[in-house]
């Protein structure tokens, strides 16, 4: 229990919750004790707004973007009040502003928060009305809050400058884990292994986000500063040895069954592999425990033993059935051996990292021109503009967000709503592009403000003394902030508890207040609902094509790379590194298009089995891919076939075949330049040159003859395998144009 409690003050989450917290309450206190509670508000207030523009990244991006959101929170204000008198102009001027403030999330994660705080500032400018000089007089101590937050957000990374990356690689730590057990799991008998491939792909989904998180502030922070800290690049190293592990266990997959059905009689055999697979998940998890309890490590599993008991297993299999009769199974435990091999090495870096006297030198060169894998970080004006446009998801939640905002606009002016702005802070909190976010949102917020509103309410039935109602508004808020990324219902119902407690202190008419918060977040929510489904809506099926054709196109491109490393040799590139990481980012984003479609009512779940086909489709085929990649980067590779070169661009037009149909927009045939009887005449040749050294084998037991023979059999299989997919892709793309 001790230990919970320590890990939900150490996490993030908490800190953020801290941050804002200190940020808005110091001013408060400092000023209430001098009898200008309103100053220290307004400063709070500006603290309270800039907050969500703090999003981790390098130093010089993260102040840039709070300083903004600053200007951005005191302008709005100032705009409000400065039009408020002359309604005529007010609500034009606050429809254009919401509609562009709004549509600055094209820009990506960072304008997305700036967004969200300037949308919140508008909002609340409504609650605090001021005239004359006072206009700009609060509008400057927004201002001061906002650089008074960045004061303390930057003197909290002071003090632990470090921990939000060991956090954020520990969850790493921790999903790589996850997925290596899942791969554990494959391996038992009559095991639903169309579930666990699905739950792989929803951690898919999981490991892109943090993995581009870490970039962010790994990768980026180093390009930006002149020199890096022996803690980052540690960290560094290890991301990257995670990555490695999460694309080699993506690139190594096994026939379960025919492997079940060839060892029945010597179970043992899987058995003893499937305890490595488990200890290698296990060594994972209890280095992710150790980073996030900051305790030393000590290994729980001796890997290399585990390896030594599967080559005896593979050893003793061979010696009762005899060399020749086992020579199939041996082939494929050497396999799986293999892999066993190459993923323990790289554990052992990670192992290693937190082990005493570690030095960052012995790897040296292992994160040379990662910056390059990185989105370059430009705002050009043509982006928004091809944004402008009714195939934009976020043009049509920015025409939606604010028609409903002016909607709620009017519902106050014609009913006697007391906080009207508390219905429009409902609406931009609650309001997301999706209709299941949303959704699930708005009702998680209901009950949260209902739920909080009770308790707040018992509470103050018992208590009166202001300085135990302040110590639990501050206690909620902290709360609130906390589990508002985590659980958004719990995180609701603290923060009205906070708010109902703030009102609690200075006014005795605590009844209206719950009264009319609950009634204002009900429409709130009600109206964002309704307009998520009425308003222009952005149903999933709309957008999927692109999501399809774009996993489509980035795993062509990752093919065409593996193929030129394969005929030129050499070190790997940075444009090959760049299309694998594509290739995994955009198989997951259309994995999470179709998790949000299976959020949505299911009579807009439009051609849900053919996208979830496509989604693993593309998903075997980047593991197969992956597989390819792999085996010519770890071993020294013979000169690539003509036969190899004409069956990878045959792979390759079979998906730009399946693009025009992902397109939704191709209505004719294209004809394919190689027909099946050519295709089939370049595998015989493939095939015609594996037989032949099968029937050399005898004469020589050279090892490079050996591992040339090991290469073609995987080499061709994988062909094999491609081209088997590339078809099958094909035919699901194009039942997906026929039945649109």
């Amino acid at each position: 229990m001790i230990q919970k409690v320590r890990n939900f003050t150490d996490s993030t989450n908490f800190s953020n919750a801290l941050k804002v917290t200190l940020a808005a309450a110091i001013p408060v206190l400092l000023f209430s004790y001098t009898g200008n509670f309103e100053i220290g508000f307004n400063i709070a207030l500006g603290a309270f707004l800039t907050y969500p523009s703090d999003i981790p990244s390098n130093r010089k991006h993260r102040i840039n973007g709070i300083l903004v959101a600053a200007l951005i929170v005191a302008g709005n204000n100032l705009v409000v009040n400065l039009l408020y008198p002359q309604p005529w102009i007010l609500y034009p001027a606050m429809a254009a502003m919401i509609f562009f403030f709004s549509m600055i999330s094209v820009y990506g994660q960072r304008a997305t928060q700036v967004s969200f705080s300037a949308l919140l500032s508008i909002c609340l400018a409504f609650g605090h009305i001021h005239d004359g000089w006072e206009m700009l007089q609060y509008s400057g101590l927004m201002f001061v809050g906002g650089l008074f937050y960045l004061l303390i957000s930057l003197t909290f990374n002071y003090i632990r400058p470090h921990r939000y990356i060991e956090l954020q690689v520990a969850e790493c730590l921790r999903l790589t884990s996850k997925y290596m057990k899942l791969r554990g799991d494959l391996w038992k008998i009559d095991s639903p292994r169309e579930k666990i491939i699905e739950k792989q792909l929803y951690l898919q989904v999981e490991l892109n986000t943090i993995h581009e998180n870490l970039r962010e502030i790994l990768i980026r922070n180093r390009s930006h500063s002149n020199g890096t800290s022996d803690q980052t690049r540690k960290m560094t190293l290890v991301f990257i040895s995670l990555l490695e592990i999460l694309e080699l266990a993506l690139s190594t997959s096994f026939d379960h069954n025919k492997l079940h059905q060839k060892f029945a009689d010597h179970p043992k055999v899987l058995a003893t592999y499937q305890h490595l697979a488990y200890n290698l998940a296990s060594t994972l998890k209890a280095i992710f425990k150790s980073l996030e309890n900051r305790k030393k490590y000590v290994p729980k599993h001796s890997l290399l033993k585990d390896l030594e008991a599967l080559e005896k297993v593979i050893s003793d299999y061979e010696q009762e059935l005899g060399k020749e009769k086992a020579s199939e199974g041996v082939w494929m435990l050497s396999n799986m051996l293999h892999y066993a091999e190459k993923q323990i090495e790289k554990i052992k870096i990670v192992e290693r990292a937190f082990m005493p006297n570690f030095n960052t030198n012995d790897y040296k060169g292992r994160d040379k021109n990662l910056d390059k894998l990185l989105t370059p970080q430009y705002y050009p004006w043509s982006t928004f503009r091809e944004n402008l446009s009714f195939s934009s998801t976020i043009f049509r939640h920015s025409l939606r967000l604010t028609a409903t905002i002016m909607l709620a606009f009017l519902l106050g002016s014609l009913f006697p709503f007391q906080n009207v702005y508390w219905i429009l802070l409902t609406i931009v909190v609650i309001m997301r592009p999706g209709y299941g976010l949303t959704k699930e949102r708005s009702f998680h917020r209901i009950i949260g403000t209902v739920v909080g509103g009770l308790i707040a309410f018992a509470l103050l039935l018992f208590i009166h003394n202001h300085i135990i109602i302040g110590a639990l508004a501050i206690t909620s808020m902290i709360l609130g902030f906390t589990f508002t990324s985590i659980n958004y219902k719990v995180g609701a119902t603290f923060v009205t508890i906070y708010v109902v407690f703030v009102y609690g202190i200075i006014t005795p008419n605590i009844n209206d207040v719950i009264q009319y918060r609950i009634l204002d977040t009900v429409v709130g929510a009600g109206l964002a609902f309704l307009a998520n489904y009425f308003f222009w809506p952005s149903w999933e099926f709309m957008s999927q094509p692109i999501y399809i054709k774009k996993s489509i196109e980035a795993n062509r491109d990752y093919l065409n790379e593996i193929s030129i490393f394969y005929n030129n040799k050499g070190e790997v590139t940075t444009s090959y590194r760049i299309a694998r990481k594509n290739a995994f980012i955009e198989v997951g984003n259309l994995m999470a298009s179709f998790q949000r479609m299976t959020q949505e009512p299911k009579s807009k779940q439009k051609q849900v089995q053919q996208v979830y086909k496509l989604a693993v489709l593309n998903h075997t085929l980047l593991s197969s891919l992956a597989s390819l990649g792999t085996y010519i980067q770890t071993h020294k590779t013979s000169t690539a076939s003509e036969a190899f070169n004409v069956v990878v661009q045959t792979v390759i037009k079979n998906l730009n075949y399946a693009i025009t149909f992902a397109d939704l927009e191709f209505s004719g045939t294209l004809a394919q330049t190689e027909t099946n009887e050519d295709l089939a005449m370049r595998f015989t040749e493939l095939k015609n040159m594996r037989a032949k050294e099968l029937k050399e084998a005898h004469l020589s037991e050279d090892e490079e003859f050996q591992l040339k023979m090991q290469e073609a059999q995987l080499v061709i299989e994988q062909l094999v395998w491609l081209t088997n997919l590339s078809e099958s892709i094909v035919k699901a793309a194009k039942l997906l144009h026929q039945t649109k």
